[in-house]
């Protein structure tokens, strides 16, 4: 029996190197990745994701969705590492300690959708006061949260690695127009009746422990 093709689609950033990273050894699996000059080509995409087992996206949201709606082999599982589908009624959401059975659904579920960092630690806190009733559902939460500042992408990376990254921000907090897109990824999948008041930041480190 030959071993699962496993797709990695997306530009190499941090998930996508950190994946690639600890797949890498596994000798049960086959990785591919399309090459630089092929990754935004719709086509190529097209046909990478339509010929493998699963398809693990590493995309900005709406390349995530791009690339879903590609899918025309019903064979195809897909792990997405984006937030275009965090609160997706048809995709299952990869947090498995979140609730009893979910670890099963993961495995099987065709479609999964990779939980973000702040909300894995804001849903792992909420879901189970609230689901004892200590935390009421329709009580106002606000979450101020730090991260690293990889997790603002490559803009973040560059600003703390560049030659003159000493400039860089020591701290800084960020998504104060209160429209970040974690929000309703959290309040979903937490039971709360209201959308949470979340305030991100980030700091001069890496990455956290999330």
């Amino acid at each position: 029996m030959s071993s699962p093709l496993v797709f990695i689609d997306g530009d190499q950033g941090t998930t996508g190197l950190q994946i690639h990273e600890r797949l890498r050894g596994r000798t049960d699996l086959s990785l591919f990745t399309l090459a630089a000059s092929e990754r935004k080509d719709p086509r190529r995409r097209a046909e990478a994701i339509n010929a493998c087992d699963i398809a693990i996206l590493c995309l900005p949201d709406a390349a995530a969705r791009e690339a879903v709606d590609a899918i025309v082999n019903p064979a195809v599982r897909v792990i997405d590492a984006s937030s275009a589908h965090r609160t997706h009624p048809d995709w299952t959401y990869g947090f498995p300690e979140m609730a009893p059975g979910q670890g099963a659904r993961i495995a099987n579920a065709r479609r999964v959708t990779n939980p973000g960092c702040y909300p894995t630690g804001a849903i792992g806190l909420l879901r189970p006061l609230v689901q004892a009733g200590l935390i009421p559902a329709s009580y106002p939460v606000s979450i101020h949260a730090v991260s690293g500042y990889s997790g603002r992408g490559r803009a973040g990376v560059e600003e703390h690695e560049r030659s003159d990254a000493a400039s860089a921000p020591a701290f800084q907090v960020y998504g104060l127009e209160l429209a970040h897109k974690h929000p309703p990824e959290i309040q979903q999948h937490t039971g709360l009746a209201h959308r949470p008041i979340f305030v991100p930041a980030y700091g001069a480190f890496r990455q956290a422990s999330c």
